[in-house]
């Protein structure tokens, strides 16, 4: 299974800093994904830097896995001080490490009960309750649960389930049972529908129900789906030995999964071996990017280093929906979960074209680059092979 996740959030009005904070990592070695929402006392820069000081302190506790999750949780519990004005802890927080093969482990202290979802129904887990030695109203919730493909869970902060508290419409507000019908409506809606637009749906509708959609705190939405992976390739490059041309051609063409060609080069080299024409777009390119190309079998053909780059730069400052070649790059990986690039190692002269923009790098270290991001920003699997 993939596990597919996202985290949507949206400041308190009138702050500058986002009160909750959410990390998450993955780490494809172990098949192993861990991730932690906390919600600061208060809102702003304060309830910031005391959401993000418990999140990171968690998540490097249980990633050492010297520290059993439970047990890293409990010391998290029992050290966060209290505000001595409202009495209350100074952070709340919500933690899960799962697998690819559907176990996990969950801890709650403060934050509203997940919610877990499998064909549309709730399923409400067991779970084991660990009252703190130094505070009297602070207890950790614990669960050991194991996931079926399908599978939803989403965790968030209070200013989901008490939007509109006061209000007209829900004096008490949404509660989490509101939260549920609301989820339940839009999963049978639409079955598929990815974390990301789940978790942004959610923050649209707690912001709907507040009055004047002025959020009275930080709403937090973070939405875990176990599904199948989307499996996609990007070959750029010409290989470095070119006798192999041929044989990475045909593994090319085997690839179960989307197919991207990001280069002329290597377009022409996938045209020629596997005997498939090219079609070049003629319609006017938008901004300095070529446009892009067309082949049977293959999803999207572009330019090489100078889209690879601008598709760098999209990804790193989270641009959406450009209508270029780096844009459409952009769409084809983010619509992707596990993410294979093929790239040669061929040095490419018209690289060192001093014509050309100074900021553009050997095709090699972009390439580094956008596997980091997608790996450290979007939560991708990512596996880069030099040939």
């Amino acid at each position: 299974m993939f596990i597919d996740i996202a985290c949507s959030q949206t400041k308190k009005y009138n702050q500058n800093a986002y009160g909750d904070y959410f990390v998450s990592k993955r780490y494809p070695e172990e098949a192993r994904l861990i991730a932690v929402l906390s919600d600061g006392l208060g809102s702003g820069i304060k309830a910031n830097i005391l959401s993000c000081m418990t999140a990171t302190m968690l998540l490097r506790f249980i990633e050492n896995d010297q520290i059993p999750i439970r047990k890293a949780a409990e010391i998290i519990m029992n050290s966060l001080p209290v505000c001595k004005v409202r009495r209350i802890s100074y952070s709340t927080f919500s933690a899960i490490d799962c697998n690819d093969d559907g176990s996990a482990k969950i801890v709650e202290e403060g934050n509203p009960d997940f919610v877990w979802i499998r064909d549309n129904e709730v399923i409400q887990p067991e779970y084991e309750t660990i009252q703190s030695k130094t505070f009297k109203n602070r207890r950790l919730k614990v669960y050991k649960i194991n996931l079926q493909l399908g599978d939803r869970l989403i965790f968030c902060s209070d200013g989901v389930t008490q939007c509109g508290l006061g209000g007209g419409r829900l004096k008490l507000g949404l509660r989490r049972e509101g939260l549920i019908v609301l989820l339940q409506d839009k999963i049978k809606e639409n079955p598929t529908i990815s974390s990301s637009e789940l978790s942004q749906y959610i923050i649209n509708q707690a912001k709907n129900i507040e009055t004047d959609r002025l959020p009275k705190d930080d709403i937090s939405a973070c939405v875990l789906y176990f599904r199948e992976p989307r499996e996609s390739l990007v070959f750029t490059g010409p290989p470095y030995h070119q006798e192999k041309d041929k044989q990475y051609a045909e593994m090319f063409a085997n690839f179960k999964g989307k197919k991207a060609i990001a280069g002329g080069t290597t377009a022409n080299l996938i045209s020629r071996e596997l005997n498939r024409p090219i079609t070049m777009d003629t319609t006017i390119s938008i901004g300095k990017l070529p446009s892009c190309s067309f082949m049977e079998g293959v999803d999207l053909v572009t330019e090489g280093i100078l889209t690879l780059t601008k598709t760098l730069e999209y990804l790193e400052n989270g641009e959406q929906d450009i209508d270029n070649a780096a844009g459409k790059l952009v769409k084809f990986l983010l619509d992707s979960d596990c993410i294979s690039f093929m790239v040669g190692a061929k040095l490419n002269q018209a690289h060192y074209d001093p014509a050309l923009p100074i900021e553009i790098e050997i095709r090699k270290n972009v390439i580094k680059k956008i596997a980091k991001v997608l790996q450290d920003k979007y939560f991708k699997k990512v596996n880069v092979q030099y040939m």
